[in-house]
């Protein structure tokens, strides 16, 4: 469990037919949620430094004039096509005002996004293996609620002996700034999904999962960590100030 946050129950779920563990059964090894529409190829987000030590403010704007960190790659993952048969993005959706702004822990390196459904993508360094932070943002009316989410994040993982995770999920609240924003842990041996080939991910045991659903203001956003069970175990409290961080609206 992580500190300082108190258990809280979600009500009914959005599960979308063509989505498995959320991505869709062509296509998604990195997230574990019911989604409909992945972001459309996109515009480069806005980024400010608030100091030389403090780590960027990361958002899904694009207002022609902000500039991302030095190596920062477009946030919705521009160069990867929508899965087949599913809708696009609205125009404008999860972008400017409508927006969820973060600040990238420090050490925490961007990445190219690897498919089109995640606006960023961090490698995370530690010593028993690199980690993985993927943020996710589907659209208005999409993305499921956040506890059918945890339960799909939690269907990825087993126990020790070979039992579904799900009975060992742990799932609390963090009020930030205002924002209600839904928390889960798991671990055991992760499964991961369906990769683009469709073939399932190899298993990886000693694994564990940090996640968060945030509402913005059109629309959940999905942050999903995962890695070696002591590279999480370290970066727990980076990844609590980066959802400590999140505020709606574009930096």
């Amino acid at each position: 469990m992580l500190q300082g946050m108190t258990i809280n129950r979600f009500g009914h779920g959005v599960l979308f037919a063509l989505a498995v563990t959320l991505g869709v059964t062509a296509g998604c090894s990195d997230q574990g949620a019911v989604k409909s529409a992945p972001p459309k190829p996109a515009a480069t987000s806005g980024a400010t430094t608030t100091s030389t030590t403090a780590p960027p403010l990361v958002s899904g704007r694009d207002n022609g004039t902000a500039t991302l960190p030095p190596g920062h790659p477009p946030l919705a993952g521009a160069g990867n096509p929508p899965p087949p048969g599913l809708p696009p993005v609205p125009e404008g959706a999860g972008t400017g005002d409508a927006a969820l702004a973060w600040k990238v822990p420090a050490g925490w390196i961007v990445e190219k996004p690897a498919s089109s459904m995640r606006r960023a993508q961090y490698k995370v360094p530690g010593k028993a293996g690199d980690g993985e932070c993927a943020v996710f943002y589907f659209g208005p009316g999409q993305g499921g609620d956040p506890m059918s989410n945890a339960q799909r994040w939690a269907e990825q993982f087993s126990l020790a002996d070979g039992s579904p995770a799900g009975s060992a999920m742990k799932t609390s609240e963090l009020e930030v700034g205002g924002l209600k924003v839904f928390m889960v842990e798991v671990a055991g041996t992760y499964k991961g999904g369906m990769t683009m080939t469709a073939v399932p991910a190899k298993p990886q045991p000693g694994y564990r999962l940090l996640g968060a659903v945030a509402p913005g203001p059109d629309a959940n956003w999905y942050f999903k960590f995962t890695g070696p069970d002591e590279t999480v175990k370290e970066q727990r409290d980076a990844f609590t100030s980066m959802v400590k961080s999140l505020k709606h609206g574009a930096s």
